[in-house]
C-alpha cells in the first residue's frame, strides 16, 4: 500500500476505535428511522432518512450533500461529493442505499425492529447490514483517512450515490444515473451493497449476474370446454405449457434456447482454483436453502453454478381448474413465469430475442401465446487483474491485519450494472457483511468489529487507489 504499516495501519485503527462509541450512536439514530420504500405508509420516513444522511454527510466534511429527487413515487436518493485536492486524483464513486425492508416485531423479532439494540459484538436493527451500516461506515472510513495522512481532502475525488428505492426494486434508478450522469461521472465505482464469505474467511465479490425475466400466456379455446366433447381433438393450452417447460433444458441441464451460451465468458482455470479455495460445504448450503440434493449444469461445481453460469428457472406455472374436486375441461390458458439469470458476456437484449424466437416455435399450432418480458438487469464483473480491484484487496487485507483475501461472487442481481452500464466504469465491491446477518429477516444484524473494519479498509483505499491506478498497465505486482 503506499503507506507504511507504520504510519497508516496503526493511525487508521487508532482513529476508528477512539471514534467506535460516537459513530455508532449516530448510526442507531439513523436505524430508528423506518424507510421502508416498499410500503407507501413511510414514504416519508424514507425522505427523512435521506434528509438525515445528506445533513450527516455535509457534517463528516463533504462540502456537497444534497437530496436527488427520482421519477415518479420512487424514494429519493443522496448525493455527496467531496473533491481531492490534488487535481489528478482519481475519481470514485460508492454506492448504496438508504431504503430498508418492512419489518415489524409480529415477523419474529425479538425486539422492535426499529429499536436498535447491542448485544455482545452485535448490533440489532432493520438496516444493520442491508444496508445503513454499510454505507455509514464510509463516514468513519473517510475520516480515519484524513487523520492517517493529514491531508484536509481525500486523496481520491470522492462522491457517494445512496439510492432510497433499491428494496422495491429501483424502478427508477437507471433513469436518475442518466439524469446525473455527469456529475456521476467516475473512473471506479465501489459498491457496498454486499458481504464477505464469513467472520474468518474475508472476501471480495467480483461479480453479480444480471437478469431477464418474462411472464408467457398460453391461449387455445375461447372458453374452458368440455374434455370428453372436445379433449384429445383441439390442442390444450396447459399441456402446451407442460412441454414449453420440459423443452427448456436438456439432460445435461442446459438451457436450450438457441444462442443462449454464445456470449457467456467461461470461466479460467485459474477462476475456478479461486472458487475451489473457498471452505465450501454443500450439506450445509443445502440446508440453508432447505433442499435435499444439489444439481444443475453438468461439468460445473455449485458455487461454479450459482455464481458464474447463466440459467434458467421456472418460477410459476398454472392453468386450468386447481380448486377442489375434478373437473373435466380443456382450459382456454395457461400462463408462465420465467427468468434467466445472466454472466459477464451476455446482452439481456439478445437473450429476449432468442427467448422469443425459440417460445414461438415451441408453441404448437392453434395456440396463441402472448410473452411479455420486465426491465432487465445486466450482468457485471470486474477482471481479477485490474488494479483498483487490486487495490479493494490490499486495503481489505491491511484492515484484516494481512489476512489472505479470497474472492466470491454473487447468484442475484442488482442495481450496480446499472452504474457499469451507463457511466462506462468498473464496477468493485467493498462489503463486510456476513451470512449470519439475516438480510431481509427477523433480527437482522451486524458484527460490530467487522463493521470498524469496513471502515479501516475504506480508511485505507483512499489511500492506496491513486498510487495503483498509475502504474503501467503491465506493471505486475502482488494483490496483497
Amino acid at each position: 500500500m503506499s503507506d507504511t504499516p507504520d504510519s497508516a495501519v496503526h493511525p487508521v485503527r487508532a482513529y476508528v476505535e477512539q471514534h467506535r462509541a460516537a459513530f455508532l450512536d449516530d448510526l442507531a439514530a439513523w436505524l430508528r428511522i423506518p424507510s421502508v420504500s416498499a410500503q407507501p405508509e413511510h414514504a416519508a420516513d424514507v425522505r427523512r432518512s435521506a434528509e438525515w444522511l445528506a445533513e450527516t454527510l455535509g457534517d463528516t466534511g463533504f462540502p456537497v450533500a444534497e437530496v436527488w429527487e427520482t421519477a415518479g413515487d420512487g424514494g429519493p436518493a443522496v448525493f455527496a461529493e467531496w473533491p481531492s485536492g490534488d487535481p489528478d486524483a482519481p475519481v470514485v464513486l460508492v454506492y448504496g442505499h438508504h431504503d430498508v425492508q418492512p419489518a415489524v416485531r409480529e415477523d419474529g423479532w425479538d425486539t422492535d425492529p426499529f429499536a436498535p439494540v447491542v448485544r455482545g459484538n452485535r448490533l440489532y436493527a432493520r438496516g444493520a447490514a442491508d444496508d445503513k451500516g454499510q454505507v455509514f461506515f464510509h463516514t468513519l472510513g473517510v475520516r480515519a483517512h484524513l487523520a492517517a495522512t493529514g491531508r484536509t481532502a481525500p486523496a481520491v475525488h470522492l462522491k457517494l450515490l445512496v439510492e432510497g428505492e433499491e428494496e422495491s426494486g429501483s424502478a427508477h434508478f437507471r433513469a436518475l444515473v442518466e439524469e446525473h450522469r455527469e456529475r456521476l461521472a467516475a473512473g471506479v465505482v465501489i459498491v457496498s451493497d454486499t458481504g464477505m464469505w464469513s467472520e474468518t474467511t474475508p472476501t471480495v465479490c467480483t461479480g453479480m449476474r444480471g437478469v431477464a425475466d418474462c411472464e408467457i400466456e398460453l391461449t387455445g379455446p375461447d372458453q374452458d370446454i368440455h374434455s370428453g366433447a372436445f379433449g384429445g381433438a383441439v390442442p390444450n393450452p396447459a399441456t402446451a405449457a407442460a412441454r414449453l417447460v420440459a423443452a427448456l433444458h436438456d439432460e445435461q441441464e442446459r438451457v436450450t434456447v438457441p444462442g443462449f451460451y454464445d456470449d457467456v465468458a467461461e470461466l479460467t482455470d485459474a477462476e475456478r482454483a479461486l472458487i475451489a479455495e473457498l471452505p465450501f460445504d454443500e450439506a450445509t448450503w443445502l440446508r440453508t436453502a432447505r433442499s435435499y440434493a444439489a444439481s444443475g449444469e453438468a461439468g460445473y461445481s455449485t458455487l461454479e453454478r450459482v455464481w458464474a453460469r447463466p440459467t434458467a428457472e421456472v418460477n410459476g406455472i398454472g392453468g386450468g381448474y386447481q380448486g377442489p374436486g375434478g373437473k373435466t375441461i380443456v382450459p382456454a390458458s395457461a400462463r408462465l413465469k420465467l427468468s434467466f439469470r445472466l454472466v459477464a458476456g451476455q446482452d439481456p437484449d439478445k437473450i429476449e430475442t432468442a427467448v422469443r424466437e425459440w417460445v414461438a416455435g415451441q408453441v404448437p399450432p392453434g395456440i396463441r401465446h402472448e410473452i411479455v418480458f420486465g426491465a432487465p438487469t445486466r450482468p457485471c464483473l470486474t477482471p481479477l487483474d485490474h488494479p483498483a480491484l487490486r487495490s479493494v484487496v490490499r486495503s481489505m487485507s491491511a484492515a484484516f491485519d494481512g489476512a489472505k483475501i479470497r474472492f466470491t461472487r454473487e447468484g442475484g442481481s442488482g442495481p450496480a450494472a446499472d452504474l457499469q452500464d451507463v457511466l462506462a466504469a468498473p464496477v468493485l465491491f467493498l462489503g463486510i457483511s456476513v451470512p449470519s446477518d439475516g438480510w431481509h429477516a427477523p433480527n437482522e444484524k451486524v458484527e460490530l468489529d467487522l463493521l470498524l473494519k469496513g471502515a479501516e479498509a475504506a480508511a485505507h483505499l483512499w489511500s492506496d487507489l491513486p498510487d495503483a491506478l498509475r502504474r503501467p498497465a503491465d506493471q505486475t505486482y502482488p494483490t496483497q
